[in-house]
């Protein structure tokens, strides 16, 4: 269990702080090997058992450090919930993903690149719920093609394996068209060109079935109103999802 800081850690410029600054400058200067808790406690200028007292362990650390460096792209993300386009909102949030991914290959890494069966760091997930907010509110205009689960899931793991991508090259090889072209593949996808039948013209069965019935979904799921029990509710939002996602969700 992480313990408190001391009443002397706290003094001063917070301790907590100093580490987290020298882990994240090492993790920028030589990636992940270069973050050891030696490494660290040196370029802080503090004794090692000070990393295990504040973080309990070093993913406690790694964890610090994601949310360090990860901070300004959240508040920023969270900025484009105020648009009045919720699909349009969908491009700006990949194409704020792409830039931060690249800009940032080390943080960005440190949360997708390092893949644990079970674990997702805290920071990825507060990502994937915003993710998730913004594609529900696709839903709630009548938009969306298929579930809010399943459309935040191809959206995230497209952008995530995009960017792996392109930082996996040299940065002068990088091709950053094909990010454009992803991102307007999966816009596509997910979302229907407009939430009235008569602009959009004929769309695919499934499609016709997934829109109502993930609006339905959006405005049950925000409204805390409506009369149901808790079993007709989790029993609706089944059959909301089976229909939306249509023979994909028996198999």
């Amino acid at each position: 269990m992480v313990e408190e800081e001391t009443a002397s850690e706290k003094a001063g410029p917070t301790l907590r702080q100093r580490i987290v600054l020298a882990a994240a400058s090492l993790l920028e200067e030589g990636g992940l090997e270069a973050v050891s808790t030696r490494a660290v406690a040196a370029r802080a200028g503090v004794p090692a058992p000070s990393i295990f007292r504040i973080f309990g362990d070093k993913d406690g650390l790694l964890e610090a450090v994601a949310e360090h460096g990860f901070r300004r792209y959240l508040e920023i993300k969270a900025e484009l919930f105020t648009g009045d386009d919720p699909v349009q909102a969908l491009r700006d949030a990949w194409d704020l993903h792409i830039s931060f991914g690249l800009e940032h290959p080390a943080y960005y890494t440190l949360v997708y690149g390092q893949v644990r069966p079970g674990h997702v760091p805290g920071t990825g997930r507060r990502a994937a719920d915003d993710l998730r907010r913004m594609v529900t509110r696709v839903a709630a205009a009548g938009r969306l093609r298929m579930s809010v689960e399943r459309a935040t899931e191809v959206m995230h793991s497209t952008g995530v394996g995009t960017i792996l991508t392109l930082i996996g090259h040299p940065e002068h090889e990088r091709d950053l068209r094909n990010a454009r072209e992803a991102r307007e593949m999966v816009i596509n996808t997910l979302t229907l060109p407009s939430a009235d039948p008569a602009e959009r013209g004929p769309v695919a069965t499934g499609a016709a079935v997934a829109a109502p019935a993930m609006a339905l979904l959006a405005a049950v799921g925000e409204d805390g109103t409506a009369p149901l029990s808790a079993g007709e509710r989790i029993l609706l939002l089944e059959w909301l999802n089976r229909l939306a996602d249509g023979a994909d969700a028996d198999a």
